[in-house]
């Protein structure tokens, strides 16, 4: 069976439900298409967003598609999209389950996902003592001995990053470290431990980290660990229909969402490098805001009455 509708949702995150619920109040016709799999589903806490900081996020969009309820024409359909063909105002999305849905519109808000942790241990403490953001979780970790996970230009950030919650933190580079010689004299400088033997495990109990074990015996305790992820885009659906995007799949969208192709849009994760939910819901509400726009001016362009 076919539906038609104005806007086409894939992915039912902060970005998609935020998007959805400015469409509902315009009076579109929504279809979110989410499989109920988010990358934060490992993290017992969201942070950053005014009135909701320190939510659970699955309670975070609990709440936001028990509001978007107050509004008929947006529908939820746990599912996964598996192919979107078609043009602006006739796309077609075709999902797993074997839904068709016909948009005018299309709002990817896909996000991106984690690749396999490689290093022994590290999924059992990946959100509860080991994040990625420290503006996220850097507060619950504040003044603790920290381990930082990372190598080449990234790790320098990272380190005068985190020194804004702790001075206590050591750089375990899993390897050789890629950095310039200027950069191993900035952190020589600043007096920041660097441990470049490989890490043999993450040693923890109940998900909170005792210490890091290197291949060379070394032991390092620590409270937390903050590491650079492996992220691959949410969805190959934006590169099949023509979607420009970075070497790190990210899709690229002007400042309202909108994409190279006509009458798609991207928000959230998979549109910028900036992993927070309060960025990610702001996205989805510019780009819906958008979508919005297009709509309203082809209805207006068409000459259509205003009155019945």
């Amino acid at each position: 069976m076919e539906t038609s509708i104005d806007v086409g949702i894939i992915g039912g995150g902060p970005a998609g439900l935020s998007a959805a619920l400015l469409l509902g109040r315009a009076k579109r016709s929504v279809v979110v298409i989410d499989a109920e799999q988010p990358r934060n589903r490992v993290t017992r806490e969201s942070h950053g967003f005014l009135t909701r900081d320190g939510i659970a996020p699955g309670e975070l969009r609990r709440i936001a598609r028990e509001q978007i309820g107050a509004y008929p024409s947006v529908a939820f359909v746990e599912d996964t999209a598996v192919s979107v063909t078609g043009a602006d105002g006739e796309f077609t999305i075709t999902t797993a389950q074997g839904g068709l849905y016909r948009c005018k519109k299309l709002l990817f808000a896909v996000g991106m996902k984690d690749l396999p942790l490689e290093i022994d241990g590290l999924a059992d403490v990946y959100g509860k003592s080991a994040f990625v953001c420290p503006y996220c979780d850097g507060w619950e970790l504040r003044d603790q001995p920290l381990v930082l996970i990372a190598k080449g230009p990234r790790a320098l950030h990272m380190a005068q990053t985190i020194s804004g919650w702790s001075r206590h933190f050591t750089i375990c580079t899993n390897g050789p470290d890629e950095w310039s010689d200027e950069e191993r004299e900035e952190l020589r400088l600043h007096d920041v431990p660097v441990f470049s033997s490989p890490i043999q495990q993450i040693v923890s109990v109940d998900g909170m980290v005792q210490h890091v074990l290197l291949e060379d015996g070394t032991s390092i305790p620590c409270r937390g660990i903050f590491f650079v992820p492996l992220l691959v885009a949410g969805s190959e659906l934006p590169k099949s229909l023509g979607c420009q995007t970075t070497d790190s799949g990210t899709i690229i969208v002007d400042p309202s969402g909108k994409t190279n192709v006509p009458g798609v849009f991207g928000a959230g994760d998979s549109a910028t490098d900036k992993y927070q939910v309060v960025m990610a819901a702001s996205l989805g509400s510019m780009a819906a805001a958008a979508i919005n726009g297009e709509l309203l001016a082809e209805d207006w362009n068409r000459g259509e009455p205003l009155l019945p």
